[in-house]
């Protein structure tokens, strides 16, 4: 039992670190953990959740850093922060269904939360992405 909720620990943890700008990988895990035996539609929920939670922060980052733009120490010039806003209203919130997708889907999430996609809007079309990537990598081992 404890290796269990150890297991699910881990995988929870991975997914969140890796739907945030922090470099990690959870696909990998999830998979071992699924071939060392444990269900699929555990491992999918466990996965999607940390992974969906991870991406919250991304937008909660997004959501309130553009309070800091004007400050020196600020990441991104005024010059991406408009490519990034042009980018995401021309191709529309839709783009979250991606949100899983490496290198693009963290600044995608950050950028929606810059974008002040509403909350539900973007937790609904993150969880399908995600959770569709999910299933599919369970499906396949």
């Amino acid at each position: 039992m404890i290796d269990a909720t150890l297991d699910m620990a881990l995988l929870f943890f991975a997914s969140f670190l890796a739907a945030t700008l922090i470099p990690a990988q959870s696909e990998g895990l999830l998979a071992a953990l699924h071939m060392a035996g444990y269900g699929a539609v555990l491992l999918v929920l466990v996965a999607t959740t940390g992974n969906v939670l991870g991406s919250c922060v991304n937008w909660l980052i997004g959501r309130y850093a553009l309070h800091f733009k004007d400050r020196k120490w600020f990441p991104v010039s005024e010059a991406k922060l408009a490519k990034a806003s042009h980018s995401y209203k021309r191709f529309g919130v839709w783009t979250l269904l991606f949100a899983w997708v490496p290198i693009i889907g963290d600044p995608l999430t950050l950028v929606a939360g810059i974008m002040r996609t509403p909350a539900l809007i973007f937790v609904a079309l993150v969880t399908i992405g995600k959770a569709a990537r999910y299933i599919a990598i369970a499906n396949a081992f």
